[in-house]
């Protein structure tokens, strides 16, 4: 038995039309590279976790009770957080659990080590792609952190020409970018060969927990 195992934040079940096509169950790993302003999920990013800790076969043990409805649907697994393709060798272990019949999602920002994308692009049917920006001082501003491996990862995806395997999120950002930014963003994309877009606005309130979140990260 592999002792490969990971932190799972939350695993939720029966999603449509929301993480990808068909039924899917979304399980979001604990951890992530940035900290964003308005991070959506900032529990996974707490400073006093309650995660479960489980190997593949385990959360494959957890989600196999929905098998007809993946296969039936065209669904599958989508594995968002934080950040999934912080752990591509558990994403790997699983599909080789699963098999072809479910399709697996991952949703990402792209900051992440190139070598953990490449053992990806095998066992992943779609990478949802989290860009915030591609200007450089927006998104740094936004996630505190920079973003060339972002655009090293999106010129590594087009070079491997799997442009049908990704879908690109273009949120506008209240108080960091604008619909002339997002437009630039998106032409950008355009160029490198990227034409599957998804536009959406980001609705905010106030995230208390972020600030504990950044100020455990920042310390």
């Amino acid at each position: 038995m592999t002792s490969l195992s990971a932190k799972i934040a939350a695993i939720s079940r029966h999603r449509l039309a929301i993480d990808g096509d068909g039924v899917t169950t979304l399980v979001a790993f604990a951890g992530c590279a940035l900290c964003c302003r308005y991070c959506l999920n900032p529990q996974t990013l707490s400073p006093n976790p309650k995660f479960q800790n489980l190997t593949p076969q385990q959360l494959y043990e957890k989600v196999s009770i929905d098998s007809l409805y993946f296969i039936a649907t065209g669904g599958g697994v989508t594995f968002g957080g934080g950040e999934p393709c912080l752990h591509p060798d558990f994403i790997d272990e699983f599909r080789k659990l699963c098999g072809p019949q479910w399709q697996i999602r991952v949703e990402t920002s792209l900051n992440i080590p190139s070598d953990n994308l490449i053992k990806l692009l095998d066992c992943v049917d779609q990478f949802i792609i989290d860009i915030k920006d591609m200007d450089p001082e927006i998104y740094s501003s936004y996630t505190l952190v920079d973003n060339r491996l972002v655009l090293s990862n999106l010129n590594l995806l087009a070079t491997a020409n799997l442009y049908d395997k990704c879908l690109i999120r273009l949120p506008l950002i209240p108080n960091y970018n604008n619909e002339t930014n997002r437009q630039l963003s998106q032409q950008k994309l355009i160029t490198l060969g990227f034409k599957n877009f998804d536009s959406f606005n980001y609705k905010i309130k106030e995230n208390t927990l972020w600030h504990e979140v950044n100020k455990h990260v920042k310390s």
